[in-house]
């Protein structure tokens, strides 16, 4: 990783009795897209807004480009931030929303309009300059406000949520651009979400948190593949969960539903026989069927089958417990019935045990 430039180190944020961000640590490198991940009340936009300097940390540090900005304001960090309001200034144009910052900084006519121009084309709306924020659609106005973040030229950007507000084909329009233009710009953003799929289609490393706490940092892959806690296995993606018990730890075999199975090497470690333990699988992992590679297999009934166009999702019920599976649609191929009976497979090596 290239060098540090945002580091939070043992940041703790308290409002009375209730500790709502608790030991954070995060070094984030020049350039990098970091998205804080989690459900409501976790503790992401606390973070963030101390990390802005809304809100000033209870214990611990928070660096920028190597100052300590702990006890700064905001307007003394170099920061851009934008919110899930659009927050525009209603009776400015275009134009002029974009320039405010620098004009507040006592820019010169001429370096902001050839700002303005700038920020414009990057956003893609040369020819909106002179309209007003309601003559915008919100996905516009949204750009707009990213445009004025960006126009001072800030060293560190800052989104709290800018895309939840707006319907889902704008979203995922928005959410490509703002990745395209960080890239373009190579400025250290931090993206604040509930929206899993908006942090593994945009981030360079996500922040799992919850209840305050990160609960692992990682690459999309990492985070999606390699979770570290049962909340992130549950949270990022959809996960089957069954009930195994451990039939012989040396050679790590477990039972499932009648069913032995094995695992990969040293996951049963200090598990003795008869321990109930969690086995986690992601649908893709799992086919209808035999598939080459699949070394387990488990038998069932069809319980659901949903048509999604060129996906069917299949639930097959396994004694007490479902599995959810995807499969393509093959127009070759009906796709099964409720209630015929099925086998599954999937490889041992794609399983995660939830300790």
């Amino acid at each position: 990783m290239s060098e540090t430039f945002l580091s939070i180190q043992g940041v703790r944020k308290a409002f009375g009795a209730t500790t709502v961000v608790k030991d954070f640590n995060l070094d984030v490198a020049r350039g990098e897209f970091v998205s804080f991940l989690g459900p409501s009340g976790c503790g992401k936009t606390t973070m963030l807004r101390m990390v802005a300097g809304f809100e000033e940390p209870t214990a611990g540090r928070i660096l920028i480009g190597g100052k300590d900005v702990t006890n700064l304001k905001p307007n003394q960090r170099n920061i851009g931030m934008v919110f899930q309001a659009y927050a525009l200034f209603p009776n400015l144009t275009v134009a002029q929303n974009i320039g405010f910052g620098l004009k507040v900084a006592g820019a010169a006519k001429s370096e902001i309009d050839q700002r303005v121009k700038e920020m414009l084309a990057i956003i893609k709306l040369e020819e909106y300059g002179a309209r007003y924020p309601y003559q915008l659609s919100g996905g516009q106005q949204q750009r707009v406000a990213l445009a004025r973040a960006l126009a001072p030229r800030p060293k560190l950007l800052l989104l709290d949520e800018p895309l939840s507000a707006l319907d889902a084909k704008v979203r995922l329009s928005l959410r490509e651009e703002i990745r395209s233009i960080q890239k373009k710009l190579d400025i250290t953003t931090i993206f604040v979400t509930h929206d899993q799929e908006e942090a593994l289609s945009m981030s360079d490393r996500i922040v799992v948190m919850y209840d305050g706490r990160a609960e692992q940092a990682g690459t999309p892959f990492e985070i999606y593949n390699q979770p570290a806690t049962r909340f992130v296995a549950n949270f990022v993606g959809t996960l089957n969960v069954l009930d195994a018990t451990v039939v012989d730890p040396a050679a790590g075999t477990v039972r499932v539903n009648d069913n032995d199975i094995p695992l990969k090497t040293g996951m049963l470690n200090g598990a003795k026989a008869g321990d109930v333990l969690s086995l986690a699988l992601r649908p893709e992992a799992i086919a209808l069927g035999a598939r080459q590679g699949n070394d387990s297999r488990l038998s069932g009934e069809i319980a659901d089958v949903h048509f999604l166009g060129s996906v069917i999702r299949v639930r097959v019920g396994l004694g007490k417990g479902l599995v959810s599976l995807d499969t393509f649609n093959n127009s070759a191929t009906p796709p099964p019935r409720v209630g015929d009976k099925a086998q599954i497979s999937f490889s041992s090596g794609d399983v995660l045990v939830l300790r």
